[in-house]
């Protein structure tokens, strides 16, 4: 028998495999890569009686890849909070799915393990840009301010890592990142370690660059920008889109970058004071897909950025 964790590289997917692996520790296979390496299960090859951990990635997108693990006999434990459309009843699959827009995966494994690790939960929804949720958790376990800043920021910095082009783009890869904080029941003994200091001050040193950027285009309801293709940009830009989304709560922003190939990298954020409809925009283009509140398109053709662009302000128009 062979066990696989397979789990999305940023900040919601390696904070809920910690507080699994934390509870449950487990020898397995690390399958991860970049925030939009989302057809990971593919790569698994599963048998019968393997055991199959799947974090923070669209059933949707690996439901033919979970048919055949099932098929084969292995056993899967599911928990996502993407758009998933059909979940398949089947014996050897568990599954713990909810799409809701005031959600993420590291919650969803918070429920499920009844706030065993909450603290590595409340992470996990820094980084994925619920600060209020993450908040409100600390507040239950009474965690104070200064030390709920210090975890914001450690999400902010797992979550950066996960964006990129290419993995070189990235400071570390996820499943080394994984490995790194895996040992450190408290995040507060892992934000001493001279590799997270290291994660920071090139957060930190891109966040400058970024702060130069102005939109391209923008109104009441949105702002597009158009970022260069360089290392920074594509580290920060789903941060930057964050930070963007809280400067700017009424305000949908989206972000691209020129992969160099006729096609732009698209980062969407709906309004952060009404989380919905990033997915529903993104899919109406090729390569498109995410959550209510933050979805992406991995190849948007030049000659379709206006048809985008006019869907994007209609889509989150003050009347939408």
């Amino acid at each position: 028998m062979t066990s696989y964790d397979v789990f999305n590289g940023d900040a919601d997917g390696i904070c809920a495999l910690q507080q699994l692996r934390l509870q449950s520790p487990k020898k397995s296979i690390l399958v991860t890569g970049l925030k939009r390496d989302i057809a990971l299960l593919a790569l698994v090859p599963a048998k019968s009686d393997d055991e199959i951990t799947i974090l923070d990635i669209s059933l949707d997108t690996n439901r033919d890849a979970l048919d055949k693990v099932l098929e084969a006999g292995a056993s899967v434990f599911y928990a996502d909070h993407h758009y998933s459309g059909e979940i398949p009843e089947h014996e050897h699959l568990t599954a713990h799915i909810d799409p809701a827009a005031d959600t993420c995966t590291s919650l969803i494994v918070n429920r499920y393990l009844e706030g065993a690790q909450a603290r590595w939960a409340i992470v996990g929804t820094f980084g994925d840009n619920f600060d209020q949720l993450a908040r409100e958790l600390g507040s239950s376990l009474g965690i104070d301010v200064s030390e709920l800043k210090l975890l914001q920021q450690l999400g902010i910095c797992l979550n950066y890592n996960g964006y990129g082009f290419e993995l070189d783009d990235l400071m570390y890869h996820p499943a080394r990142l994984f490995e790194m904080l895996h040992p450190f029941r408290n995040p507060l003994e892992f934000i001493q370690e001279a590799g997270y200091q290291v994660l920071l001050d090139q957060y930190r040193t891109d966040m400058q660059r970024s702060a130069d950027a102005s939109p391209d285009s923008a109104d009441s309801a949105g702002a597009i920008y158009l970022l260069p293709n360089e290392c920074w940009a594509r580290r920060i830009v789903g941060v930057m889109g964050n930070d963007l989304a809280k400067r700017h709560p009424q305000r949908a922003h989206a972000l691209l970058i020129d992969r160099g190939d006729g096609h732009y990298r698209v980062s969407v954020r709906a309004p952060y004071n009404r989380k919905e409809g990033a997915d529903d925009l993104c899919r109406q283009f090729s390569s498109g897909g995410g959550r209510k509140a933050a979805a992406g398109i991995n190849q948007l053709a030049h000659d379709t950025l206006a048809e985008f662009s006019e869907k994007f302000y209609s889509g989150f128009g003050v009347n939408a």
